[in-house]
């Protein structure tokens, strides 16, 4: 995790953000520096420069997967995470839909997984993973791989690391936008509309 990352947390609940302003910085030994944003009803001004690196959004009212949707409208090349709220994997799957790129559990809980996201890991609950990877319609996490050729994989393998879209351009040796037409035409052929569903069907196959 590099120095000087900004966090901003958009949460209705005092308690909650308080807890991480606090939380956060002790655990990076002062690495992040984390403000409270708000309730998300203003969530495009409360991303206004400096955009902050990484938004956390609380999927309990008043913020929730509308919030999400307009942090990502607001400020599309910043990662979000949302909070989870009462554990329901449907919400949970419509945030990842909305643009967050993970979902961390609540209170000081969040933290652990929360610094595995900083490093570039994806972050998904056990239940919303099992639901990623066994929905109904869905062929298994090993036929859908194993249909993919080695360039694919390596892709898959990339994006399963958590690596963003630049590093795996470095990587491949080509462009942001060759690796973005890529990653489109894998998660077509995978059946998945996310990285993240990418992902975690990578991890249930073995290949990460």
């Amino acid at each position: 995790m590099r120095n000087g990352i900004r966090i901003a947390i958009v949460s209705g609940h005092a308690t909650l953000v308080r807890d991480l302003e606090q939380s956060i910085p002790e655990a990076t030994g002062g690495r992040a520096a984390v403000a409270g944003a708000g309730d998300g009803s203003d969530v495009a001004g409360l991303l206004r420069e400096p955009v902050p690196d990484l938004v956390l959004v609380d999927l309990m009212p008043p913020g929730g997967v509308a919030a999400i949707a307009a942090a990502r409208a607001a400020a599309p090349k910043t990662r979000i995470l949302a909070l989870a709220g009462d554990g329901d994997p449907a919400a949970e799957l419509e945030a990842l839909r909305a643009g967050a790129s993970g979902i961390l559990p609540r209170g000081d809980e969040a933290v652990p997984p929360l610094l595995a996201a900083l490093e570039g890991w994806a972050v998904v609950p056990t239940a919303l993973l099992a639901s990623l990877v066994d929905r109904p319609g869905r062929p298994p996490a090993q036929a859908t791989t194993a249909q993919l050729d080695e360039n694919d994989q390596r892709l898959l393998r990339l994006i399963a690391s958590g690596s963003s879209t630049s590093e795996i351009a470095g990587v491949l040796h080509v462009s942001d936008r060759t690796v973005k037409r890529l990653t489109a035409a894998l998660l077509r052929k995978m059946h998945v509309s996310s990285r993240t569903e990418a992902a975690a069907v990578a991890g249930s196959a073995g290949l990460v």
